[in-house]
C-alpha cells in the first residue's frame, strides 16, 4: 500500500469566487471527484467567504431547483415566505400537497455518470446548466503566419434568472486568450467571446486549456448577502486550445508512447452503460497532442476527447458505450497524434449486451429425504448466475406452505457466474408426502427494475418431500467392557443403528448399577462411572452413529449402565410434547479391577545356592505376599498412584499397613553374594507395572543447605547399606501384560559383619504397596551359625485319638562356613507331658545331630494331641560355641467327630506354596530338571511311589555331568534315584527315576535332592591340573635346592640339620636369594589364605593378586549349579487311610517284602533277646505308668475279654473265618498263621500237612522270613503223600488240582508281586523314555489289521506263487472292526499301535 501527495496551488487573477469540481482520472477504476474552493479579496472587491457550508447548502438547493435564482432573490422570497429553512438551513419550498412528500435531497452520483453526463460530451446532464458553452474544444489547425492567426469565436448562454459575471484567468505565458476577460451577461442571455492564438515560433506545437468562472453578479460584495445559505459557488468554464505552426514541409514531431487499450467492454445488460480506461503515457521528450475523431465510432464516447501530454506524463481516457442488444458489436476508435494524419493509432473495441439467466440445481426441482416428524432437515440448493453481470434475486412461498418449508436468504445479489448456495428447511407436520412449489424472480443489479417489472425473470422450483416416523437400536445389546483398571480410563465405541427411512435426532439418558461385595446404600451415592462424548445427537437414515463411551471404576466391582433414548421433536406442533418416549436401547457392563502380580517361582544362587525352594519360600514369606498382593490397595496406598518421589527425608514415610521379611539367610564374609531370584507373572487381566522403589528412590533431590545433617542410627545404618550397595535388585521395574512373566534378581552382599536391613516399598502402579523388609546376616569365617527364620514353629493339625499321629519335621539352616552341633533341651516337653498324664504330646525324634556348612537339617517331631485344643511349648536349641534360640512349638489338637468334614487338614502342602514352574533358572546354568518339585499326596505306609524325572542339557556344545545328593541320612534309606550319576550330551536329556519307599510309621517326607551339575570339559581340565599340581607339591617335598655360595663353611654342618623338617626347609628355601641349578624350580605351593582383609575392597583385592602371583595357588574346581527337586508327602497309617482316602488304595503299591521285615522286628521287638532290653516304647510307657493306670488297664482289658468270650455272633464270625477260602491279604497275616498255609486237606476230607510244615514252624524268629519262602516253594515241589495210585483218570483229575493250586500259591507270593510290579514300572519307565525321544508317539490314533478268513488261509498255501495272503491295513477307533453278519466271521484281526 503506497500513499502519494499531490500539492494544488490556487493563484486567483480576480477578486471573485472561485469554485471547481476537478475529476482524478484512475486507470481500471471509476473517477474520483475532488472540490476546490477559494475566495480572492481586493481593496475595493470583496465578494463572500466561501466555505464548505455553503457547497452542502448549494447541492441541496440545486437538486430543489432553487439555485436558478440569484442571492437577492432568494433572500426576497425567504422574507416573503415563500421559501423555507429545513433543519440543516437548507432551502426549501413551502410543502404542498401530498405533505408527507419530503423534499428533495441531492442524490448519490455514479461517478461515471456524473463524468460523462456533463451535456458536453453526451446530450445527457444530471443537472440543468446555469451557463452553457457553445463548443468546448478549438482546434487552430496550421498557423504558419504567426501574426495572421484568425480568432475563433465562443459563446456563452446565462440559463439563470439573475445577472451573473463571467471572468476568464489566463497566464502571462499562454499563446492562448479569451477576449473580453470579464463580460457580464444578462439573465437568459447569451454573450460572444473571442479565443485569440498569438504563437510565437514556428514548427512548435501549441495546446493549453483555458478556465473562466462564472457567479451571480450580486455576489461581488458580501454586503450584498443577507442570508448565508444563499450563497451560491461560481461555475467553472473550461475550454480545450490546440494549434500547431509547422510548415508543409516540415515533419511533426515523432511521438514516443505507450499505449494501453481494452480490447472488449465489460458485460452489460441491453441499454446499459460499459465503460473501459486507456492510458496513454508519453515515454519521448516533446509534448504529444492528441486527438480523438468520435465521428468515426459515435458509438463509443471518449472524454477527454483531445489535449496534450507533457513529456514523461501521461492521459487517461474513459471510455462508454451502451449495447442495445446482444450481439457482439465492434468498436473502431482512431486516434491521431501530434496533428498529423500518419500519426493515427487505431484502437479496436468490442461490447455486447448480456441478458438474464439463472440456472436451477436438478432442473428446478429440490427433493427431500424423508424426515421425521417434528424435526426438520435442511438442505443446499444451488442456484447460478449464468451471465457476466451481477443480479438481483427474491424468493416466494406459498403461505399455506411457509410453515413446512423456509429458505435463506430469500433474497440477495449473485455475482457474475456465482453459485449461491441456498440453505432450504423441510419441517413436515405428519406422516405424509408433500409435493410443493416455489418461485424466484431475478432483475439486473443496475437498473431500478423490481421484481413485478417486464425486465425480471421468473423461475419455478418443485419441493417433493416426505414426513416419516423411526426407531433408533444398538448394535450390540450387551456390551461388555472386561475388566478395567479402577482408576483408569477405557473407552469405546457404542454404534447406533437407525433402520428407517428417516433420520432420527436423539438424547441419550444412562442409568447406573453397581453390584459385587459391597454396601448397596453405600455405591448409591457413587458418581456416574461412565460418561460419553456427546448425549444428543442425529442418526441418518438406514446408517448407524457412533457414540464414544468412556468407563472410569472407581470401585473393584461389577458395574453396569443401562441406556435408553427420547426421540426430540423441537418442531412439533404441540410444544408440550417435544420429546417422545423413553424407550430402551442397550446394556453395558464392566468390572473394575486392580493390577494384580503374584510370585510363581523362586531359586537361589551364591551363597544361598544350597537352600531348597520351599525353605526360601519360607524365607522370603511368599505365600503371605500373594495373599497380599490379592486384596485391594487401600486409600491411602493410592496416595502416590505411580512410583513418585515425594519425600525430603532419609526414611520415606510409609502409606501402606502390610510389612514383610525378605530373609536372605546368612553366610561367612567375604563369600559369594545370596542371590535369590523371583519369578514374577502377571495373574490378573490388565497389564501391570511394578517397582521395587529404594529409600534413595523415594527421596526428592534436594540442595546440600537444605538437608538435614543429623541423623538417628536407623537412618545412618540404611544409608551404609544403600552407599554400599549391600543389597540390589535386577530389575527394579518392569512391565508385564496379562499371563506374562519375568524374573527379578535380588542379592545380598556380605561385605559387613551383622544384620543388614533396608525397607524396601514394592509398588504396583495403581495397585498395591508392600514394605518388604530386606534382611541378610554376615557371619565370620570361623563362627558356627544356625540361621532360624522365625521363632515360632506351627505343627500340622492333628485328629485326637489317633492311634500313629504321623512324624513332622523342623529345618534349621546352617548360614556359616563351619559344622554346627545342635542340642534340644527337652525339659519343657517332658513338663507338657506330666501336665496331660504322661501323654507324650510333643516328642523330638533327633534332638541331638550335627548340620554341614550351607545344609538343612530336619528336626524330626511327632504331636499326639490328647485334647482338642491348641499345645504350645517353649524349647531352647542350644548350639555348640554359637548362639542359642528359643523356639515356640505349637499344635492344634482337634475332634474329627465335631468337625466332620470342614477338617480338612490332610492337604500335604498349598498348591500356592508349591511352586512348579521349571522355567526359571540361574544365570549361567546350561542344564534343568523337568520339574522342581514333586508332590506324592497322601499315601500309605509301606508303599513304594515313583517318578519319573528329565534332566535336559540346553547348552549345544559342552556336556554336564550330574550327581544326585541327598540331603539327611534318614532320607537315605527312603529314597532311591537311579541313576545316581552320569552324562548328558550336549542338546540331549537323560531320564531319572526317583523311588520313594514309606516307612511303617505315620510321617511327613519334606526331602529336597540336590543335583549338582558341572560342565565336562572345565572339570578334565581341573582334575588335570589338580594332578600336576599336586604332584609339583609331591617333587618339592622330597626336593630342596642349595643356594650357599660358600659351599666349605657349610660343610661343616652336622648331619641332623640336613633331616629338618619340610616346613623348616620351605621356609629357608623361600628366603634364599639364588639357585644354582640351571632350572629353576616352579613357585612354592601353599594353602591360600587370605590376610586380615582391608578397609578397602581395591587394597584387598590387590594384595590378594599379588600373593597370588608369587604362590601357585591350589586349582579350584569348576563352579557347579545345584538344581533342587523337593519331594513331599504325608504318609497315613493302614487304618486312618481306609477310612479317608478308601478310594485311592488300588492307586498304590504296597512292598511285601519291606511290610514282613516290619512285622517281624515288631514280633522280635517284642521279646528280650539273650542278654537284651526291652525296647518296645508301649512298654517303656506300661513300666513308667503308676498303679492306678495299670489298674485301670487291667479292668478295661478284663471287661473286653469277658464280653468277647461271652458273645456268640463272635464265636461263629470265628468259625466261619477259619473255613473261608485264603483271601488276598492273606499275605498280610503274622508269622503264626503259616501253619494253616502248610496244611491240605485231601480228597477225602481228612487233613494232610506238608513235609516242610512242621520245621517252617519251629524256626527261630530270626530266620522266619528264609523258611517261609523254603515253605512256600515246596508246596510246589513236594511229592504225594505214600499210598497207593489212584487210577489214571483220577491221577489227571488230581494233577490239574494241584496245577491250579500251586498256581494260586505262586501268585499270592510277595516276590511274584514284587516282580510284576517291576516289570510293569519298567514298562511304563521306556514307554515314557521312548516317547520323549519321539520314538512312539502316545497320541496317534490305533490301526487295525483284518486278515483274510481262516477258510481261504487253509485253501491257498502261503508260498504258492500267484496267490500272497492279503493284508488290508483300516484305520479303526478301537481294537476291532464291527462286522456284519456271517461273512465277519472267522476274520482275524491284528490292532497296531504307533
Amino acid at each position: 500500500m503506497a500513499t502519494l501527495i499531490l500539492r494544488v496551488t490556487f493563484r486567483p487573477t480576480h477578486p471573485i469566487i472561485c469554485y471547481r469540481r476537478v475529476v482524478c482520472l484512475i486507470h481500471h477504476q471509476n473517477p474520483l471527484f475532488l472540490d476546490l474552493f477559494g475566495t480572492c479579496h481586493s481593496d475595493t472587491t470583496k465578494p463572500t467567504i466561501l466555505r464548505p457550508r455553503h457547497l452542502s447548502w448549494y447541492r441541496t438547493s440545486m437538486a430543489r431547483g432553487l439555485t436558478f435564482y440569484p442571492p437577492d432573490i432568494l433572500s426576497s422570497m425567504l422574507r416573503e415566505g415563500k421559501l423555507l429553512m429545513d433543519e440543516n438551513r437548507a432551502l426549501m419550498l413551502p410543502p404542498q400537497v401530498p405533505e408527507d412528500k419530503p423534499p428533495e435531497e441531492y442524490p448519490y452520483i455514479d461517478p461515471m455518470t456524473e463524468y460523462f453526463h456533463d451535456g458536453i460530451t453526451s446530450d445527457l446532464t444530471i443537472f440543468p446548466p446555469h451557463v452553457s458553452v457553445s463548443v468546448r474544444e478549438f482546434d487552430f489547425g496550421c498557423c504558419v503566419r504567426l501574426q495572421e492567426v484568425e480568432p475563433l469565436p465562443l459563446c456563452l448562454t446565462n440559463h439563470t434568472k439573475g445577472k451573473i459575471t463571467v471572468t476568464w484567468t489566463r497566464r502571462p505565458e499562454s499563446p492562448f486568450r479569451v477576449t473580453p476577460e470579464t463580460c457580464d451577461i444578462p439573465p437568459l442571455k447569451s454573450t460572444a467571446f473571442r479565443l485569440v492564438f498569438q504563437p510565437s515560433q514556428l514548427n512548435t506545437l501549441y495546446a493549453a486549456e483555458l478556465e473562466g468562472f462564472a457567479f451571480y453578479k450580486v455576489l461581488r460584495h458580501y454586503s450584498n448577502i443577507e442570508e448565508d445559505s444563499t450563497t451560491c459557488p461560481s461555475w467553472c468554464l473550461t475550454i480545450r486550445l490546440r494549434g500547431h505552426t509547422f510548415e508543409a514541409d516540415r515533419q511533426h514531431f515523432i511521438p514516443h508512447y505507450v499505449l494501453d487499450s481494452p480490447k472488449v467492454f465489460p458485460a452489460v445488460g441491453p441499454n446499459t452503460n460499459a465503460y473501459r480506461s486507456v492510458l496513454l503515457w508519453n515515454v519521448g521528450t516533446s509534448p504529444i497532442t492528441f486527438c480523438m475523431n468520435q465521428d468515426i465510432c459515435p458509438s463509443v464516447l471518449v472524454k477527454p476527447c483531445s489535449g496534450y501530454v507533457a513529456p514523461g506524463a501521461h492521459q487517461i481516457f474513459l471510455l462508454s458505450t451502451q449495447p442495445a442488444d446482444m450481439a457482439t458489436h465492434q468498436h473502431i476508435l482512431s486516434l491521431q497524434l501530434n496533428s498529423y494524419p500518419k500519426y493515427t493509432q487505431e484502437i479496436p473495441l468490442r461490447s455486447s449486451g448480456e441478458s438474464l439467466l439463472l440456472l436451477l440445481e436438478g432442473d428446478g426441482n429440490l427433493y427431500f429425504k424423508p424426515t421425521c416428524v417434528g424435526t426438520s432437515t435442511t438442505r443446499t440448493y444451488t442456484i447460478k448466475n449464468c451471465t457476466r453481470l451481477p443480479m438481483h434475486f427474491q424468493w416466494k412461498i406459498q403461505e399455506s406452505d411457509s410453515k413446512v418449508l423456509s429458505v435463506k436468504p430469500a433474497t440477495g445479489v449473485i455475482e457474475p457466474n456465482e453459485a449461491l448456495a441456498q440453505a432450504w428447511t423441510f419441517t413436515p407436520g405428519e406422516e405424509t408426502k408433500y409435493l410443493l412449489r416455489s418461485w424466484v424472480s431475478v432483475w439486473r443489479a443496475q437498473g431500478s427494475s423490481a421484481p413485478e417489472s417486464p425486465e425480471s425473470a421468473r423461475y419455478t422450483l418443485r419441493v417433493i418431500g416426505e414426513g416419516a416416523l423411526g426407531t433408533i437400536r444398538a448394535q450390540e445389546e450387551q456390551l461388555d467392557l472386561g475388566n478395567i483398571l479402577v482408576g483408569g480410563l477405557q473407552s469405546c465405541d457404542l454404534v447406533l443403528l437407525n433402520n428407517g427411512t428417516c433420520s432420527l435426532s436423539y438424547i441419550l439418558h444412562v442409568e447406573q448399577m453397581i453390584t459385587g461385595p459391597c454396601d448397596p446404600e453405600e455405591v448409591l451415592s457413587d458418581p456416574l462411572a461412565l460418561e460419553l462424548d456427546h448425549y444428543k445427537g442425529v442418526i441418518p437414515a438406514r446408517s448407524k452413529a457412533i457414540v464414544q463411551v468412556t468407563v472410569s471404576p472407581a470401585r473393584q466391582l461389577h458395574y453396569s449402565w443401562s441406556f435408553s433414548y427420547t426421540v426430540s421433536t423441537p418442531k412439533a406442533l404441540d410444544p408440550a410434547n417435544t420429546l417422545g418416549e423413553r424407550q430402551a436401547l442397550c446394556c453395558v457392563v464392566a468390572t473394575g479391577v486392580y493390577p494384580s502380580v503374584c510370585v510363581t517361582d523362586v531359586c537361589a544362587a551364591g551363597s544361598a545356592r544350597g537352600i531348597s525352594k520351599l525353605h526360601l519360600w519360607r524365607l522370603f514369606a511368599l505365600e503371605t505376599l500373594n495373599q497380599y498382593l490379592e486384596r485391594d490397595p487401600t486409600s491411602a496406598e493410592l496416595t502416590y498412584r505411580v512410583p513418585t518421589r515425594h519425600s525430603v527425608c532419609p526414611v520415606p514415610p510409609v502409606h501402606t499397613p502390610v510389612l514383610l521379611d525378605f530373609n536372605f539367610g546368612a553366610a561367612p564374609i567375604e563369600a559369594e553374594p545370596s542371590v535369590v531370584i523371583l519369578m514374577l507373572e502377571n495373574n490378573g487381566v490388565v497389564p501391570v507395572e511394578w517397582a521395587f522403589l529404594f529409600p534413595s528412590d523415594q527421596k526428592i533431590d534436594v540442595e546440600h543447605w537444605a538437608e538435614n545433617t543429623e541423623f538417628n542410627p536407623s537412618e545412618l545404618h540404611q544409608m551404609r547399606v544403600q552407599d554400599n550397595q549391600l543389597f540390589s535388585v535386577s530389575p527394579k521395574s518392569g512391565r508385564l501384560f496379562p499371563g506374562q512373566e519375568q524374573t527379578v534378581q535380588l542379592s545380598h552382599r556380605h561385605d559387613f559383619i551383622g544384620t543388614d536391613r533396608l525397607p524396601v516399598l514394592l509398588k504396583v502402579s495403581h495397585g498395591r504397596e508392600i514394605l518388604l523388609n530386606f534382611i541378610g546376616v554376615t557371619v565370620e569365617r570361623e563362627q558356627r551359625y544356625v540361621h532360624f527364620t522365625s521363632t515360632k514353629h506351627l505343627f500340622t493339625p492333628i485328629a485326637i485319638g489317633s492311634s500313629s499321629p504321623p512324624k513332622q519335621i523342623c529345618e534349621l539352616y546352617n548360614g556359616g562356613s563351619m559344622a554346627v552341633a545342635y542340642e534340644i533341651q527337652l525339659d519343657s516337653v517332658m513338663k507338657i507331658q506330666e501336665e496331660n498324664f504322661q501323654h507324650l504330646v510333643f516328642v523330638c525324634l533327633n534332638p541331638r545331630g550335627e548340620i554341614l556348612p550351607g545344609t538343612t537339617s530336619h528336626i524330626e517331631w511327632v504331636f499326639s494331641p490328647l485334647e482338642a485344643r491348641t499345645y504350645s511349648v517353649d524349647v531352647p536349641i542350644h548350639i555348640l560355641e554359637g548362639d542359642s534360640a528359643l523356639i515356640t512349638f505349637q499344635g492344634i489338637g482337634y475332634d474329627p467327630h465335631t468337625l466332620g468334614e470342614t477338617a480338612q487338614f490332610d492337604q500335604v502342602l498349598s498348591p500356592s506354596v508349591t511352586p512348579g514352574s521349571s522355567k526359571l533358572t540361574v544365570p549361567g546354568q546350561t542344564a534343568f530338571l523337568s520339574q522342581h518339585r514333586i508332590c506324592l499326596g497322601n499315601i500309605p505306609v509301606y508303599s513304594k511311589s515313583s517318578r519319573l524325572v528329565f534332566l535336559n542339557n540346553a547348552s549345544e556344545s559342552e556336556a554336564v555331568i550330574f550327581a544326585w545328593h541327598i540331603g539327611t541320612s534318614n532320607a537315605s534309606e527312603m529314597l532311591q534315584m537311579v541313576p545316581e550319576m552320569g552324562v548328558v550330551q550336549p542338546g540331549e536329556s537323560t531320564h531319572c527315576i526317583f523311588t520313594l519307599q514309606a516307612s511303617g510309621n505315620a510321617c511327613f517326607y519334606n526331602v529336597d535332592l540336590v543335583c549338582e551339575v558341572v560342565m565336562q570339559q572345565p572339570l578334565a581340565k581341573y582334575e588335570k591340573a589338580l594332578q600336576e599340581w599336586e604332584a609339583e607339591k609331591e617333587r618339592q617335598t622330597v626336593e630342596f635346592t642349595i643356594t650357599e655360595q660358600d659351599l666349605g663353611a657349610e660343610s661343616s654342618l652336622k648331619l641332623s640339620a640336613r633331616s629338618s623338617s619340610d616346613s623348616s626347609a620351605e621356609e629357608k628355601l623361600a628366603k634364599s636369594p639364588a639357585v644354582t641349578r640351571q632350572c629353576k624350580t616352579l613357585p612354592p605351593i601353599k594353602n591360600f589364605s587370605a590376610p586380615n582383609p582391608p578397609v578397602s575392597r581395591s587394597q584387598r583385592r590387590h594384595l590378594m593378586d599379588k600373593e597370588a602371583s608369587r604362590l601357585w595357588a591350589k586349582p579350584e574346581p569348576p563352579k557347579s549349579h545345584l538344581l533342587h527337586l523337593g519331594v513331599t508327602a504325608r504318609s497315613h497309617s493302614m487304618d486312618d487311610f481306609l477310612s479317608n482316602f478308601c478310594s485311592e488304595l488300588p492307586k498304590y503299591f504296597l512292598c511285601r517284602r519291606h511290610l514282613k521285615e516290619t512285622v517281624g522286628d515288631k514280633a522280635a521287638d517284642g521279646r528280650k533277646d539273650e542278654g537284651g532290653v526291652r525296647t518296645d516304647p508301649v512298654l517303656l510307657a506300661l513300666a513308667g505308668s503308676s498303679e492306678q493306670e495299670m489298674q485301670m488297664v487291667t479292668d478295661l482289658l478284663a471287661a473286653v475279654i469277658r464280653g468277647l468270650l461271652e458273645d456268640t455272633q463272635f464265636h461263629q464270625a470265628v468259625s466261619r473265618s477259619m473255613v473261608e477260602p485264603v483271601p488276598y491279604f492273606h499275605q498280610f497275616w503274622a508269622a503264626g498263621s503259616a501253619k494253616h498255609q502248610g496244611r491240605k486237606w485231601s480228597p477225602g476230607g481228612s487233613p494232610r500237612a506238608s513235609p516242610s510244615s512242621a520245621p517252617c514252624a519251629k524256626d527261630k524268629p530270626g530266620e522266619e522270613e528264609e523258611r517261609q519262602e523254603e515253605c512256600e516253594m515246596s508246596l510246589v515241589t513236594s511229592p504225594r503223600a505214600a499210598g497207593e495210585e489212584p487210577p489214571d483218570s483220577l491221577r489227571d483229575i488230581l494233577h490239574q488240582e494241584q496245577l491250579r493250586e500251586e498256581k494260586e500259591t505262586i501268585t499270592r507270593l510277595p516276590a511274584f508281586g514284587n516282580l510284576l510290579e517291576l516289570v510293569l514300572e519298567n514298562t511304563l519307565q521306556n514307554i515314557m523314555v521312548e516317547a520323549s525321544r519321539g520314538e512312539v508317539v502316545l497320541t496317534a490314533r490305533p490301526r487295525v489289521i483284518a486278515l483274510p478268513p481262516s477258510s481261504a488261509q487253509r485253501g491257498i498255501s502261503p508260498a504258492t506263487p500267484g496267490h500272497p495272503a492279503s493284508l488290508s491295513l483300516t484305520p479303526g477307533p478301537g481294537p476291532s472292526l464291527p462286522t456284519q453278519g456271517k461273512e465277519a466271521e472267522g476274520h482275524p484281526q491284528i490292532v497296531l499301535s504307533t
